[in-house]
């Protein structure tokens, strides 16, 4: 899919998420959940991420019953670990029924894993000259 047309998609499945994604995103976004700024329906490479915190190089994805056994969710998710990412899959009935549950879990990932070393500082941040 060309780039373009990649994030064109995107913008469609921002539009069009289903409603445990957007029950997610409701404790995801205005940074949140630890402070971590979270994008939604974000092109990385050749997917688009449901969410993804950039600092923390952390995918999550919620999957639907279209998921289950789904072989290509494992090859993608090793696309993402072979480029330091880090993948956590949450089913839809799991968001929906148990949301702080999945937060506590995306909480506790972040505490365990540093901003990524090579991003620049953000606006603000960092020595003073």
């Amino acid at each position: 899919m060309r780039e373009g047309a990649k994030k064109q998609f995107a913008r469609q499945l921002r539009t069009g998420m289903t409603d445990a994604e957007q029950l997610l995103w409701k404790s995801l976004r205005r940074r949140q959940l630890a402070g971590c700024r979270f994008r939604r329906q974000h092109p990385i490479g050749p997917y688009i991420a449901d969410f993804v915190c950039l600092d923390h190089r952390l995918v999550v994805e919620v999957d639907g019953g279209q998921h289950d056994s789904d072989q290509n969710d494992s090859i993608r998710d090793a696309w993402f670990h072979d480029r330091g990412y880090c993948v956590l899959r949450f089913w839809n009935n799991d968001v929906l029924g148990r949301t702080q549950d999945v937060v506590a879990v995306i909480l506790n990932r972040l505490a365990t894993t540093g901003p990524h070393p090579e991003l620049p500082p953000q606006a603000g941040e960092g020595a003073k000259a």
